[in-house]
């Protein structure tokens, strides 16, 4: 294995495992600003050693190990060891604990789940809701400051400024590592399951990188979201939001190629999509339609997924039902990016001239100026509407604005099919 070989590989095993290890170490030092800082020590330890030494078998206990053996002897050097004995209730008469194996022992001491810790911590109130959702991307999905500045659509600068001041935020105000519970918890609900989507959409399809799906943050935001629904069984907008996760990634199997090019929902192999998981995400908006949440956000858009979910054929599926959602969804939660989906319901519904006109009223909208989405969807709408050339313009200026290779090269191939379109018109 090259050393590129090695250094890919030690992306990958980030991108899957920073999330635990970061969780785990808050656990640890009560700090998610030092407990990432350590996880970035163990991976430019790992981009020291591995070249030379070869991957682990377990990389992610690898980096944990290190980690946890840089936790230690900072909690010997900073006496933080006396705030962990007093957050675990601990009653000796010794503040101090020397030997290393005590030390591992009470670090390993997991009691509740990390991540869903983390997710609360990074959305306490005293951090606005922009620097919640970015915090927490950044310490859960992995995601680094330019990838979260494209998934909210603003400069990077401001992202790394958020992300800066909720840490040190987070330290000065001594926020406990915790799930909390009562008025508290739900205070920060709606900002949990926010992030939760947030770092399921950066899976289901990632902003920037090499692959257009990563299933293994789909996966995370689902377990996440199954803990929280324990947590909360009473609340609807959470099983809303599990129904919508399980049913989109109900289909991730058929989303891309063997090679791992994109495949658009109306080509996609239906067999291939996991009737389990569709299952589970019904009986999970039946829940939230029987708590009261039929007409929240979530719930709303699960409904949507549900129509893709029951149709046999693509065909088949009810287009008229789903435009009369995206309506209803315009109503509860006004977006552009809504909007902008609402007018491809609308297209399918009534015709691609209906979603044109639609798509060309958001045109000024400036959250969506660097949408590369916004021009793909003009683009298919052009050219369902046999304006080739208009519709090649269009994919080559959504192809210049995506971020993620997949994407970009299947964008590319559109303008091209549109240009060879031109040459044949018949």
């Amino acid at each position: 294995m090259t050393a590129t070989d090695i250094h890919r590989t030690i992306d990958a095993v980030w991108r899957i495992e920073s999330a635990r290890l970061i969780a785990g170490l808050a656990r640890m030092v009560r700090d998610v600003g030092l407990a990432e800082e350590l996880a970035q020590d163990a991976l430019v330890t790992a981009l020291e050693r591995w070249p030379e030494s070869g991957v682990p078998d377990n990389p992610g206990a690898w980096l944990m190990t290190t980690a946890k053996h840089r936790a230690i002897d900072l909690l010997r050097r900073k006496k933080l060891i006396e705030r962990k004995h007093e957050s675990l209730a601990y009653e000796s008469e010794s503040d101090a604990v020397d030997s290393k194996s005590e030390l591992e022992t009470m670090l390993d001491d997991d009691i509740g789940d990390d991540l869903l810790r983390l997710i609360f911590t990074a959305c306490h109130p005293v951090l606005s809701a922009e620097a919640r959702a970015a915090l927490t991307l950044r310490l859960l999905g992995g995601l680094t400051t330019d990838e979260i500045a494209r998934a909210f659509l603003v400069p990077e600068p401001t992202i790394s400024q958020r992300i800066v001041r909720a840490k040190r935020t987070l330290a000065e105000k001594q926020i406990p590592f915790e799930v909390p519970r009562g008025e508290e918890r739900d205070e920060r609900l709606a900002s949990v399951l926010e992030v939760i989507y947030l770092i399921f959409n950066e899976g289901y399809a990632a902003t920037s990188g090499d692959d257009w799906i990563r299933p293994e943050l789909c996966n995370e935001a689902m377990r996440v979201g199954r803990v929280l629904a324990g947590l909360a069984p009473q609340e609807p907008e959470v099983f809303g939001l599990l129904a919508l996760m399980e049913i989109q990634a109900s289909r991730l199997r058929a989303r891309t190629t063997a090679a791992g090019e994109p495949i658009l929902l109306p080509d996609q192999d239906r067999s291939l999509w996991d009737p389990l998981l569709i299952r589970r995400g019904l009986t999970a908006l039946e829940r939230a339609e029987k708590l009261g949440g039929a007409r929240t956000p979530y719930a709303l858009q699960a409904a949507i997924a549900a129509c893709h979910a029951r149709a046999r054929t693509a065909d088949a599926t009810d287009w008229n039902r789903i435009a009369a959602l995206y309506a209803e969804l315009t109503q509860v939660l006004p977006s552009p990016v809504v909007e902008l989906n609402r007018a491809v319901a609308v297209s399918m519904a009534s015709g691609p001239a209906a979603g044109l006109a639609l798509i060309d009223a958001l045109s000024d909208e400036p959250l969506l100026r660097n949408y590369h989405l916004l021009p793909s969807v003009r683009g298919d709408l052009l050219s369902r509407l046999q304006r080739h050339a208009e519709a090649r313009d269009e994919f080559e200026r959504a192809a210049s604005m995506a971020r993620n290779v997949r994407e970009r090269h299947f964008l590319q191939r559109r303008a091209a099919a549109c240009a060879d379109a031109m040459r044949s018109p018949d």
